[in-house]
C-alpha cells in the first residue's frame, strides 16, 4: 500500500472487501485500465495491457512458483509479472509493467493517476473533425477492438457537441439507419464498425443507400497494416469487399493526407449521392498528427447543384406541352426537394400529378391535382389518368417496372443524372437538368391559362369512386384478423400530418401504398433494393434527424412493417429504448411471409416454408422497456394507435391481420 500523494488524482476503483486474497481483477480509473491484485494483504495496481500482444492481465490468474514467489500470469500466452513490482522473471523483457499508487481507505480502494496531460492530436482526431466540418453530425455504430483509436476521436467530437453517436445492436441496423437519415435529409450520416464481420454486416444497408442515391459514410476498422495479407484474426480484404458498393473506398495509411482523404470521402458521398468508405488499420488510428495538421472542410469544395436545361431541350419540352390537351406529371423521388415548383407547374398546366411509390406523399392526396401512386403499389386513380393522358412530363423518376410508366405516349423526362434519361427505352424529349430549375423555366411560359383540359373535376370523381371502394372493404372479415383497409384507414386518421413514416416491404407495404392517404408526411422506403427489415432501422435514422436537423425537429416518426420485417432487426428496439427514441412502430402480424405465400400461389406452387413462429411482439416491446399494444379487434385499433402515438418514447402496436385481406 502506498500513502496518499497530493500531486495525484485519486479515483475509487473497488470496495475494501471486494477483492479476495490471492485474486486479480480489472479496474478502470478515468481512461486507465489496471489489473488490481490482492497479495499478502497488500493491494497493487498494474497496467492492464500485457506488452506481448496486449492481453488483459486483469483477467489472468495468480500462481505461486516453487520458490514461493507469486506471479500474475497473462491469460493469453502465459507471460508472468511480479504483482508487487511489475517485473517479469528472467527470460522476458526487463522493462516491466507500470504500477499505479494505491491507497486503501475506509470507504474503498483508491488508485492515483497523474492529471491527464494535454491530449496529443492523432490522425483520426483530424479526420473526425474534418468529418463533422462537412456536416456529418450523426453516427450509428458499434465500438470494438479494431476501431478503438478511431472511436476515441469520435468520442471527443461528441464531447465537443459536434456529433451525435448511437450505439446499435447489429451493424446492419446501423447502415439502414444511415440510409433512412440520408433519404430524409439529403445529408450523409456515418456508420462505424470493426474489421471483418462488423464491416460485412453493413453491406445490405449500404446497398440500399447506393441504389436509392442516398449519401452514406462507412468507417471500418482493420487489422494492423503490418499484418495485412497473411490472414490475421478478422482480416478480410475490405477494399475488395466494398468495391462494388462504395463509390469511394480508400485505406487510411501512415503516409496518407488524412484530412484530405476524409474530405474526398465526404465530398464523394454528397456530390455523387452515394456510399463512401474509409478503412482504418488499427495501428494507424493512434498515430500522432503532424504538428501543423489541420482539419479540412467543404469551403470551396462543392459547387451549386442548380443545373439549367439546354435551351434546345427546354424549347422542345415547352412546344410539346403547349400542344397537349391532357398532360400529366409523374413526380419521382428525385423531385422530392422541388415539389413547390412542380405543383405550381401542374396548376398552370391543369395537369394531374401522379407519383411513383418512392415519391408517395410528395404531394398531399387531398390536393385538387393529386392522383396518388402509380403502379403495383398504387391506386386506380393514378392508373386512370395514365391511360387517359396524351403527354407525360416525368420529373425525377427512374422508370422502374414497378411503376409502369407507359412508353406509348410522348414523354418529356427531366433528371439530374444523365444515365437515368432514357434508361430503359427512348423518350421523346430527354432533359438533363435539375428538377426545380426546369419546372420554373417551363412555368414561366404558361403565364396565361393553359388550353389543356382542366382535369380537376375528373380527379375528384375518380377519388370519390376509389374512396367508396375502400370504405366497402372496411367490413371484410374472415375471422383471421383485421383487414388492411381498416388498418390503414385508422392509420391515415391517427398519424400526424407532418410525420415521417418509414415502411418496409411485403403485403403491408403494398397495402400502405394503396390505402394510406398522405397529407404532408414524408415517406421512406427501401426502393430499388426492396430490402426486408428496412423500416424500423430507417426510423431510428429519421428520429436522429429530428435531433440535429431543424427542419425535422419535433416531427413524429412512425414505422410500418410485417412480422417478418420487424424480426430481422428487432434487437435494435433496445437501441430505441436506450436513447428514448420517439418512434411508434406499427406491426402487421399475420404469422407468415404473406407476399411470398401470395407469389407461390400465383405461380402455381404450393405454399411452402413461409409460416413464421412469433413471440408476442407487444410483450417483447414491454420487456425491452418500451410500450407495447396488441390489437385483435377492429374497435380497439384507434385507441391503441392514439395511445402509442402520444407516448414520448418507443412504442409498438402489434395488429393481428388476415394475410388474405390486403
Amino acid at each position: 500500500m502506498t500513502t496518499a500523494n497530493e500531486q495525484l488524482e485519486w479515483h475509487r476503483v473497488a470496495d475494501v472487501d471486494e477483492l479476495p486474497e490471492g485474486r486479480v481483477k480489472t479496474v478502470v480509473a478515468v481512461t486507465h485500465s489496471m489489473a488490481l491484485t490482492h497479495i499478502d494483504g497488500e493491494y497493487a495496481a498494474m497496467e492492464n495491457r500485457c506488452p506481448h500482444q496486449g492481453g488483459p492481465l486483469g483477467e489472468g490468474s495468480i500462481e505461486v512458483g516453487k520458490d514461493g514467489q507469486c506471479w500474475l500470469r497473462c491469460p493469453w500466452h502465459g507471460w508472468d509479472f511480479d504483482p508487487k513490482t511489475g517485473r517479469p522473471p528472467g527470460g522476458h523483457e526487463d522493462s516491466g509493467q507500470k504500477l499505479f499508487p494505491v491507497d486503501v481507505r475506509e470507504d474503498g480502494i483508491y488508485v492515483g493517476i497523474d492529471a491527464d496531460a494535454a491530449h496529443q492530436a492523432t490522425v483520426t482526431d483530424v479526420m473526425a473533425e474534418t468529418m463533422t466540418n462537412w456536416g456529418v453530425t450523426t453516427m450509428f455504430g458499434m465500438v470494438g477492438h479494431s476501431n478503438l483509436g478511431l472511436a476515441d476521436a469520435l468520442r471527443l467530437q461528441e464531447k465537443a457537441g459536434r456529433l451525435n453517436y448511437y450505439g446499435i445492436r447489429h451493424e446492419g441496423a446501423a447502415a439502414f439507419a444511415c440510409s433512412g437519415y440520408a433519404k430524409l435529409t439529403g445529408k450523409p450520416a456515418a456508420c462505424l464498425t470493426i474489421a471483418g464481420p462488423g464491416a460485412t454486416n453493413l453491406m445490405t444497408g449500404l446497398w440500399d443507400a447506393k441504389v436509392d442515391r442516398a449519401p452514406v459514410l462507412a468507417l471500418t476498422g482493420q487489422v494492423d497494416a503490418q499484418v495485412l495479407g497473411p490472414g490475421a484474426f478478422q482480416e478480410i480484404d475490405l477494399a475488395a469487399a466494398f468495391a462494388p458498393v462504395a463509390r469511394f473506398s480508400q485505406t487510411v495509411l501512415h503516409t496518407s493526407k488524412h484530412a484530405e482523404l476524409m474530405t474526398l470521402a465526404c465530398k464523394s458521398a454528397v456530390v455523387e449521392r452515394d456510399v463512401s468508405h474509409l478503412i482504418f488499420p488499427d495501428d494507424v488510428q493512434t498515430l500522432p498528427a503532424a504538428e501543423n495538421a489541420k482539419a479540412s472542410g467543404p469551403d470551396g469544395r462543392v459547387a451549386a447543384q442548380h443545373i439549367a436545361p439546354p435551351a434546345e431541350a427546354l424549347d422542345e419540352a415547352i412546344s410539346l406541352l403547349k400542344k397537349a390537351q391532357r398532360p400529366i406529371i409523374i413526380a419521382g423521388y428525385g423531385a422530392r426537394d422541388s415539389m413547390d415548383e412542380v405543383i405550381d407547374l401542374a396548376e398552370r398546366l391543369h395537369a394531374p400529378v401522379l407519383t411513383t411509390f418512392k415519391a408517395k406523399g410528395q404531394i398531399p392526396d387531398n390536393h385538387p391535382l393529386a392522383a396518388g401512386v402509380l403502379g403495383r403499389s398504387g391506386t386506380p386513380v393514378a392508373s386512370w389518368f395514365m391511360n387517359e393522358c396524351d403527354t407525360i412530363l416525368a420529373l425525377g423518376s427512374s422508370f422502374s417496372n414497378h411503376t409502369g410508366i407507359t412508353p406509348k405516349r410522348p414523354i418529356i423526362q427531366v433528371d439530374f443524372d444523365r444515365m437515368t434519361l432514357g434508361k430503359f427505352h427512348g423518350v421523346t424529349v430527354p432533359v438533363w437538368a435539375e428538377i426545380g430549375v426546369t419546372a420554373r423555366l417551363i412555368a414561366a411560359e404558361f403565364t396565361e391559362p393553359s388550353a389543356a383540359t382542366d382535369q380537376r373535376a375528373e380527379l375528384a370523381e375518380r377519388w370519390s369512386i376509389w374512396r367508396e371502394e375502400k370504405r366497402s372493404r372496411l367490413v371484410d372479415d374472415q375471422g383471421n384478423g383485421l383487414n388492411s383497409a381498416i388498418v390503414f384507414a385508422a392509420l391515415s386518421d391517427a398519424v400526424p400530418g407532418d410525420a415521417v413514416i418509414a415502411v418496409d416491404v411485403g403485403n403491408n407495404t403494398y397495402s400502405f401504398g394503396r390505402y394510406f392517404e398522405c397529407r404532408n408526411q414524408r415517406i421512406l422506403m427501401s426502393g430499388y433494393l426492396g430490402s426486408i427489415g428496412f423500416s424500423f432501422s430507417a426510423a431510428m435514422g429519421a428520429w436522429a434527424a429530428t435531433q440535429d436537423q431543424e427542419e425535422y425537429r419535433g416531427r413524429k416518426v412512425v414505422s410500418v412493417s410485417g412480422d417478418g420485417g420487424f424480426g430481422q432487426y428487432m434487437g435494435d428496439f433496445n437501441t430505441a429504448v436506450k436513447y428514448n427514441m420517439n418512434i411508434t412502430h406499427v406491426l402487421l402480424n399475420n404469422s407468415q411471409l404473406g407476399k411470398i405465400s401470395k407469389e407461390q400461389r400465383a405461380g402455381e406452387w404450393p405454399v411452402w416454408q413461409t409460416s413464421l413462429h412469433n413471440p408476442s411482439f407487444a410483450a417483447y416491446a414491454n420487456l425491452c422497456g418500451g410500450k407495447g399494444f396488441r390489437v385483435t379487434k377492429a374497435e380497439k385499433l384507434a385507441e391503441a394507435l392514439e395511445q402509442a402515438l402520444v407516448r414520448d418514447g418507443p412504442s409498438l402496436v402489434e395488429i393481428i391481420t388476415d394475410a388474405d385481406l390486403i
